[in-house]
């Protein structure tokens, strides 16, 4: 009889064993994916204000500026949504996390609001101009 234990392994052998995926991780990926969605329509909701309620084309140029960015906040969030949830059937156990996309759309919501602001000041120094 060996007095070796029952699981030991040579040194460079490695052992499979299956690793189960908590249903928590599934919905914590649907979770997160909801969450840019409900920012994705608020966004588009602010462009369907900005398109009604400004009679103007700086206000119809913010409403586009500002659905393009809702729709690219849209497409990152599938896009990001399967990406995870590939991983997961999968089992991966590599980074889930994404640096560059929330950074990239942060800085077009930037350059939206900045657009809008510029175009609205220069739109006042103008009117104020003629007047004056």
């Amino acid at each position: 009889m060996s007095t070796a234990p029952l699981l030991a392994s040579a040194p460079h052998k490695k052992i499979a064993l299956p690793v189960r995926v908590e249903p928590k991780v599934f919905f914590a990926n649907e979770r997160t994916f909801l969450s840019w969605m409900s920012f994705s329509v608020l966004l588009g909701t602010l462009a369907v204000g900005l398109l009604n309620f400004s009679h103007d084309e700086i206000g119809f140029g913010s409403a586009i500026s500002f659905t393009v960015v809702a729709v690219a906040v849209m497409i990152y969030a599938i896009y990001t949504y399967h990406w995870r949830a590939n991983l997961i059937r999968k089992r991966g156990s590599g980074n889930f996390d994404d640096r560059l996309g929330p950074t990239l759309l942060a800085l077009m919501l930037i350059v939206a609001v900045v657009i809008n602001l510029a175009l609205r000041l220069r739109q006042d120094v103008k009117g104020k101009e003629k007047k004056g």
